[in-house]
């Protein structure tokens, strides 16, 4: 049976033989026991209704013993024997070349080089799903080989509902992640309903099909970490050509999303200390060329960096062991952090997201299963001692910032003194001050959201469906062309942002981005995106390269409410409110997006965040040309028009300009309001 043959096969008549635990795969770590007898009877049945009756007896024992020994059914049995990558568009078998392109992405996400978990069906962030089962896997595939462009496959958190009526230009695909009724959308509850096989946690761009490897991250790592340089470049009399030199920057995190640190690090030109306590995840990154050392020891950390320094040098090491120990021991040895930020997962803090100081990972792993009460203690120390040894060097002169992981929300939690009283001193608890008040900023507050979001700079990224090295390289060079005439014209409060998006695709390729599929990303704004789209898509009509799937991370000016993150920003009380992104999520779905996704959860967490994404597909034709204008349009400027009504300067900048460009656009504008009438009316 070939490729072709498999996928359209779906689930098996005749079952496949169970395959046995590969232990050299990194795996998700067991879930928490949180079923009762019956509800596991539940999860049983409901893993069962995939399969005809004949097959019953002999799965039931199979899916007993997973749900009680990883706390989760992932069928095994039924994952695929042949290769998972992000093969040519021509290999998929289809009657649709949008469906075909969906395969692709769909592939690319659970591609051992690419996901995290591949075996539990896990893109990145411990629990960032594509599917829940290997099921659900084999129905998608073959519902997508079988659609056509007069259907719309419906996703309810990674069970295919069905193929359904519709037309050309609805969306092949909609999908919906862990969209609960607010009071059920605690973190407990999203164990609890996963575990039944009725939701899952799709992240941002895991469960929407459109993660494209660390290279996403490492972009968005990049531009905040050169922004955050220029912010202490006043300070130390260094020039802009030369942010980074011998300055150092302290992190921990080389899993799926986090890995992009150490090379956004080399990018910018500085010294990175990344830790992590997983060796698999450690040694997949040293070997993909992601980090350049990988060190064990303390003592020799700290005399790898002091020479670094003296240097100017820039190097990246991946540091085998707990973050809480670099900050302690760099704290003692008086070890001068410039940068400080944190990525590991803490919207997963319970189940694998971040790993407590003074446990090994093995004991960890253990741990939070057979005790999650007494790991929840384990990881709130932890954050207590990070948080102190974080303290005292930004007391010495540290720039420190959330990196969007709901590392401040989750250490507030933990009881650390992440806030600051009236007289400056750390403080705990809410007697420091409301949300809006931790010690430190958000890398939203301070540096991509007044600098990026509010002008409508945003993660653009599009896959070569070709799978040609060259198609990619032609691309490189059309956004290249494209963004420097744009930049030739643009006003001077978006010239930095385009010289950086310059500078970063000039790069691309020596930097040895490609991980998986074909792809690429860069910051733009609509402007931007519709004339890289454009050429893309007269390029594919001239036959020069072939088809291109456009998409962009979630994490963008309009995609996602998330008051911790996306939208800390956001200063008129609305941040709490997900208006926002459902609303980009409809726009985009009449407006002639390929497949649109909305999830509750993502980098912050389950019920911290509503956030939407899209994917599209240039064919080189004139249906693509006018889905391109129409929808791009909208994605970024929705965004814009919300940000611009909480008084963001930069957004009324570019509404405002954007209304020029286009006269339909018709934008209520906020009335400021004089400070000092409120000084002189008390």
């Amino acid at each position: 049976m070939n490729f072709k043959d498999k996928i359209l096969e779906g689930i098996p008549n005749e079952l496949p033989t169970a395959k046995p635990y590969e232990s050299k795969v990194n795996h998700a770590p067991k879930r928490k026991d949180i079923l009762s007898p019956e509800e596991k009877k539940l999860a049983l049945r409901n893993a069962l209704r995939y399969f005809e009756k004949q097959h019953h007896e002999e799965l039931i024992s199979e899916f007993r013993h997973e749900l009680e020994t990883y706390g989760r059914i992932y069928m095994y049995r039924l994952r695929p024997d042949y290769a998972m990558y992000a093969r040519s568009i021509s290999e998929y078998p289809g009657k649709c070349e949008q469906a075909k392109a969906i395969m692709l992405m769909i592939q690319n996400n659970l591609d051992p080089k690419v996901a995290q978990h591949p075996h539990e069906l896990i893109t990145y962030g411990g629990n960032g799903a594509v599917f829940q089962n290997w099921a659900q896997y084999r129905l998608v595939m073959k519902y997508l080989a079988e659609m056509t462009e007069e259907q719309t496959l419906v996703m309810n958190s990674g069970h295919p509902l069905g193929l359904f009526p519709s037309h050309k230009d609805a969306p092949r695909v909609v999908v919906t992640n862990g969209m609960m009724i607010p009071n059920y959308s605690k973190q407990d509850d999203w164990e609890k309903f996963n575990a039944l096989g009725v939701t899952q946690y799709g992240q941002m761009t895991a469960g929407s099909y459109m993660y494209i490897g660390p290279q996403g991250i490492v972009h968005g790592t990049t531009i905040t970490v050169l922004n955050a340089l220029r912010k202490i470049a006043e300070t130390r009399g260094i020039k802009n050509d030369n942010l980074g030199e011998g300055s150092l920057f302290v992190t921990s995190g080389l899993g799926g999303m986090s890995g992009a640190q150490p090379k956004a690090g080399n990018i910018a030109g500085c010294i990175t200390v990344c830790a992590e306590v997983n060796p698999k995840a450690v040694h997949t990154r040293h070997s993909q060329g992601w980090v350049d050392e990988v060190v064990e020891d303390l003592d020799v950390l700290v005399n790898k960096v002091t020479a670094a320094k003296a240097e100017g040098k820039t190097i990246s090491f991946a540091y085998l062991g707990n973050v809480v120990d670099v900050w302690e021991k760099f704290d003692e040895e008086n070890v001068h952090v410039d940068l400080g930020s944190d990525q590991t997962s803490l919207h997963n803090p319970w189940a694998g997201g971040y790993y407590p100081a003074g446990l090994t990972f093995e004991k960890s792993n253990e741990m939070m299963s057979k005790d999650p009460e007494g790991f929840k203690e384990k990881v709130r120390e932890s954050l207590r001692r990070q948080t102190e040894a974080i303290n005292r060097h930004t007391k010495k002169g540290t720039y420190f910032f959330d990196y969007g992981n709901a590392f401040l929300l989750e250490a507030s939690r933990a009881g650390a003194k992440i806030y600051k009283d009236e007289d400056g001193n750390f403080t705990s608890g809410t007697s420091g001050g409301d949300d809006k008040d931790f010690a430190y900023p958000s890398y939203v507050q301070d540096i991509m959201g007044p600098m990026c979001f509010d002008y409508g700079f945003g993660p653009f990224r599009w896959v070569c469906a070709s799978g040609k090295e060259e198609d990619l390289e032609r691309t490189d060079e059309i956004a290249r062309e494209v963004l420097q005439k744009l930049k030739n014209e643009a006003p001077e409060e978006i010239q930095q942002q385009m010289q950086d998006n310059i500078k970063w695709i000039e790069g691309a390729r020596a930097n040895w981005l490609v991980v998986g599929s074909q792809a690429r990303i860069l910051y733009a704004d609509a402007e931007g995106r519709i004339e890289i789209a454009r050429a893309f898509n007269k390029a594919i009509e001239k036959g020069e390269i072939g088809p291109v799937i456009l998409g962009r991370d979630h994490h963008d000016v309009s995609g996602t409410d998330s008051p911790y993150r996306e939208t800390s920003n956001i200063y008129d009380g609305s941040r709490y409110t997900a208006d926002m992104a459902i609303q980009n999520v409809i726009g985009d779905s009449f407006r002639g997006a390929t497949w649109v996704s909305i999830h509750n959860g993502g980098g912050v967490g389950w019920g911290e965040v509503i956030n939407g994404g899209f994917g599209m597909v240039l064919e080189g034709n004139s249906e693509s040309e006018r889905r391109l204008n129409a929808m791009l349009f909208w994605d970024v400027n929705n965004g814009i028009a919300r940000r611009s009504w909480a008084r963001n300067e930069g957004a009324i900048f570019a509404i405002k300009r954007a209304m020029e460009a286009e006269p339909r656009l018709k934008i209520t504008l906020p009335n400021v309001v004089d400070e000092c009438l409120f000084k002189c009316n008390k």
